[in-house]
């Protein structure tokens, strides 16, 4: 049986489908979505398969689907999404699809180029009426006066248009009024001063130009309005009427011809606002045409675009079928979880049913040695973590999965990183608004990717909320402070008129009253440790930084270890899975040897000194322990293991008369020397003993790992027996290479064995990140808030308010929350990938594709990739 914990069994089936019934039955295994199938026609093109013709129109189809929607959006009309169930519609309903889609096609069309051509019409009516209700204007007895004055000195070389527009008298001949010729017409606006220029320089200030600004808009179905002017041209015979209007049409100004005759003029602009007012009521009538007919098409639009989505997959999924001799059957391969094959006859015997076939599906289990999908049953809980793990590689087939492991250790790291109860409440409750309103937000078809992104992932940021809420307690961190829940074992020692007199004496001598707390006064023995996480009184400590660090660190290590260990511990379930005894006795033995007798046995260390060494003089292990001096130093310790170098036993000489110092041990006094360095010495008997032994299985178990495994392979290879080099999709099953063999085992073991050293100083990661969360987080504090919280009156009740929730809250959640956050995200994913799953995952699996009408949705629709 399948689970998470392992791929499901899959199976490769052969499909025989009466041709009758192929389409209704691979419509069938859509909708159902396990069946992966495999493309039989490789060797042809495109153009060569069955269904070419088919998938040909279903494009045709889409294309005009995708015209209509242009058009929707243009409109600004809201598309509405169809929730409902659209089954796949029959292949003789396609002529009737393609007839109304080309039908709506060529109505827009024929729309939009009618609406083109009365909306310039009217424009072009709207322009000659501005033209002919300004031009009385342009063309009084003052502006011809003025034109001819201007002509007739621009003849003579004597000025130009800008001294006849200042003379206030006219004493020079000019030319006679009536030769003058004009155009009228419509610029933009902006482009009147460079028209005038260009007029005047081309024509050698032959031509003059006046410009009358355009109140109204000219183009009343646009959204864009265009400053424009109504412009006359005065100039002198006819060649130069040619060169003024080739400069009109280079500046795109439209000219338009208007009788001299003032009667003519009012006839023409009333003809003009009347054709003008119906052209309107005409082009108004023909938006609102267009208007229903868009709204309708809107109403639609998603349905046609999956029907046509459903039509196009299938016939696609039809051409990778291989067809028989009598063209009347049709073969299909697909791969199917092996639970799921009742399901899959069942959608067949559906197909034939809802085809009108007479003849059945026939499915049939094929043997094979082809490299099967890999394929995993989730929800929407286990979704997230799964695209954790398969983001770095999809799992090999049947393969141990990362990912139910992932569930707990993934949040768990990030939250030893992270490691603050305030913010893990406010990640806890974003992440738990996305769990409540799950539904709406689906329902909503939300497309941003980073939106997608945080709500497909939801659950793994609210076990991320919580454990960090954990972690928080666990260090005793809510927003850099700590909380006194239990009360603390912590008293002081001293006498109230000595606090007063070193109080005094710092203020003389302007210092910090600084107190020492000597645990065998100030802490209370009977009460024991703090219940449940660190004592907050190392909040208020000057050295709480040498007390957290060192726990955090060592912490630390002790996680990344286990967390290693575990990941070997999970290789013996893929090789007792694929039944190699040599992998168990001569590769994951070693890598426990090798890991065990280095970096658990350090890691067994740090627990004993936890336990056994503290401030108090004791005897451990038959030892005499003076005192905190003589703590053993483990990181030289481990180093002195390498290097094999001799130590003597115990901390000190102790004898019962002599000896230099003395302490009380169990009620006895004790007279004893220290020996020199004696944090180096051995602290339990015959510790250089066990060191050697565990070095020389150390050492002894590299070649063991490196040289057993190629060498048994060959062995079999020598003896004609079966080999297995791997268990990828890659694996070469070719000729065999004894020195590719024995490269390919030398990588593995120099990478696990240099990775033991590399990813365990990785793990450090976890106590940096806490410490730079934690020291930010205190500066955040300090810096913003208790600012704020140290003024009096009502300035500081504004202050704190204002401060607080505009500052503090905006740094914390962008700096702390998402900054911070993401970067442990990231840190947690990189240990997850490499010192994890790097122990027993391979990752270079195949995933399983199933053909899924959901999916296929899901991405036309934008929320997939």
């Amino acid at each position: 049986m399948g689970s998470i914990y392992r791929s499901e069994h899959m199976k490769l089936c052969q499909i025989f489908f009466q041709s009758e019934s192929a389409y209704q039955c691979v419509a069938e295994l859509g909708e159902l979505g396990l069946a992966q199938f495999i493309d039989l026609n490789e060797e042809q093109n495109s153009y060569q398969r069955k269904f070419v013709n088919e998938v040909r129109r279903c494009d045709e189809m889409e294309r005009k689907i995708t015209y209509v929607e242009d058009e929707i959006t243009k409109d600004e009309v809201p598309i509405p999404d169809y929730d409902d169930h659209i089954p796949a519609p029959q292949p003789k309903h396609m002529g009737e699809m393609e007839a109304n889609l080309e039908k709506l096609e060529e109505e827009l069309l024929q729309i939009n180029k009618n609406t083109k051509v009365l909306k310039t019409n009217h424009i072009q009516l709207l322009e000659m009426k501005a033209v002919l209700e300004h031009v009385t204007q342009l063309m009084d007895h003052q502006s011809k006066r003025e034109a001819a004055m201007s002509i007739s000195e621009a003849a003579r070389g004597e000025a130009g248009p800008i001294a006849v527009g200042m003379r206030q008298e006219f004493d020079k001949p000019v030319r006679d009024e009536n030769e003058l010729k004009f155009v009228t017409g419509v610029i933009s606006r902006a482009k009147s001063l460079a028209f005038e220029r260009f007029l005047w320089r081309l024509s050698r200030a032959k031509v003059f130009a006046k410009f009358v600004p355009i109140a109204e808009k000219t183009d009343v179905f646009s959204h864009n309005f265009e400053d424009k002017s109504v412009f006359i041209l005065f100039f002198s015979g006819e060649q130069l009427r040619a060169k003024v209007k080739k400069i009109c049409d280079g500046f795109q100004a439209k000219c338009y011809t208007v009788p001299e005759n003032p009667a003519e003029r009012t006839k023409l602009l009333a003809n003009i606002k009347a054709q003008s007012h119906d052209m309107q009521a005409v082009i108004e009538k023909t938006l609102d045409y267009r208007a229903k007919c868009i709204t309708t098409a809107a109403m639609n639009l998603r349905k046609w675009g999956i029907m046509v989505l459903k039509l196009k997959s299938i016939f696609h999924t039809l051409n990778m079928f291989s067809v028989d001799v009598t063209q009347k059957c049709l073969i299909a391969e697909c791969w199917v979880p092996e639970a799921d094959i009742g399901q899959v006859k069942n959608s067949l015997h559906m197909g034939t049913v809802h085809s009108g076939s007479t003849v059945p599906a026939i499915l049939n289990e094929m043997e094979t040695h082809k490299y099967p999908p890999t394929y995993f049953k989730l929800n929407k809980f286990t979704q997230g973590f799964q695209n954790i793990v398969d983001a770095y590689g999809i799992a090999n087939y049947r393969e141990v999965n990362p990912a139910p492991w992932t569930i707990i250790s993934f949040p768990f790291l990030f939250a030893v990183m992270f490691g603050d109860a305030g913010h893990g409440i406010i990640m806890l409750l974003a992440a738990s608004a996305f769990v409540i309103f799950e539904k709406k937000l689906i329902s909503m078809k939300i497309k941003d990717e980073i939106f997608n992104t945080f709500f497909g992932g939801r659950y793994v940021v609210l076990l991320m909320g919580m454990f960090a809420i954990y972690t928080g307690f666990i260090y005793n961190d809510f927003y850099s402070k700590s909380v006194n829940i239990f009360g603390s074992s912590w008293v002081n020692p001293y006498k109230p008129e000595l606090l007063v007199a070193m109080e005094k004496q710092g203020l003389d001598t302007d210092s910090e009253l600084s107190l020492t707390m000597p645990p065998d006064t100030a802490f209370l023995h009977d009460y024991g440790p703090y219940p449940f996480g660190v004592d907050p009184v190392w909040n208020l400590a000057i050295n709480r930084l040498n007390f957290l660090n060192p726990m955090k660190m060592k912490t630390s290590i002790i996680l990344g270890i286990a967390q290693m260990a575990f990941g070997i511990l999970l290789s013996l379930m893929n090789h007792l899975g694929n039944r190699s005894v040599v992998d168990i006795l001569f590769v994951f033995i070693p890598q426990c040897l090798f890991l065990g007798c280095i970096f658990v046995y350090l890691c067994l260390q740090v627990i004993m000194k936890w336990i056994f060494f503290w401030v108090k003089p004791a005897y451990i292990f038959g030892q005499l322990y003076p005192g905190p001096n003589c703590a053993p130093s483990l990181l030289i310790g481990l180093i002195n293991m390498f290097m094999v170098k001799t130590r003597s036993p115990g901390f000190a000489d102790h004898v019962n008369n002599g000896g230099k110092e003395w302490v009380t041990v169990d009620g006895k006094n004790v007279t004893y020397t220290v020996f020199d360095q004696c944090y180096l010495q051995q602290w339990y008997p015959n510790q250089s003993l066990v060191e050697v032994i565990l070095l020389l299985i150390a050492v002894f178990s590299v070649p063991v790992m490196l040289l057993v495994k190629p060498f048994y392979i060959r062995w079999r290879h020598s003896r004609g027996l079966p080999i297995e080099l791997g268990h990828g999709p890659d694996d070469d099953h070719g000729e065999f290479n004894f020195g590719d063999v024995m490269v390919h085992q030398a990588i593995h073991t120099i990478e696990f064995v240099l990775g033991c050293v590399s990813h365990t100083a990785s793990y450090l990661r976890l106590w940096a990140l806490s410490l730079a969360h934690a020291q930010l987080s205190e500066v955040l504090w300090s810096m913003v808030l208790n600012i704020a919280l140290s003024m009096g009156g009502w300035g500081g009740s504004v202050a704190i308010t204002i401060i607080f929730y505009l500052i503090f809250s905006v740094l914390s959640i962008c700096i702390l929350i998402l900054m911070e956050g993401l970067s442990a995200f990231l840190h947690a994913i990189r240990l997850h990938w490499v010192e994890f799953q790097s122990k027993f995952y391979g990752g270079t699996g195949i995933a399983f594709e199933p053909f899924s009408f959901v999916k296929i949705i899901r991405v036309y629709e934008g929320l997939d990739q």
